[in-house]
């Protein structure tokens, strides 16, 4: 009974782990090519970089917070499970 608790228990935490780390790589990725296409943009047409860099601004902040609510979901339900064992 103790045995399959603290193991599932641990599977939680091992699950929250590998979501942060998951969700940390791919805001990672997709800021890296919200990036690249802004200055492939850029480079086609000098006169909108203005324009592109507000919206490439604004996109890759949303995609910051999707990662930064993906990390506290992770941590809640490490904390979560933490609690379980005292």
């Amino acid at each position: 009974m103790l045995f399959g608790l603290l193991l599932d228990v641990s599977l939680a935490i091992m699950g929250a782990g590998i979501g942060a780390g998951l969700a940390a790589i791919a805001a990672g990725i997709g800021v890296g090519r919200i990036g690249g296409s802004a200055m492939e943009a850029m480079a086609r047409q000098p006169e909108a970089a203005n324009k592109l860099q507000g919206s490439m601004l604004i996109i890759a902040a949303l995609v910051e917070v999707a990662a930064l609510f993906a990390l506290v979901i992770c941590f809640l339900i490490s904390n979560k499970t933490g609690a379980a064992i005292q």
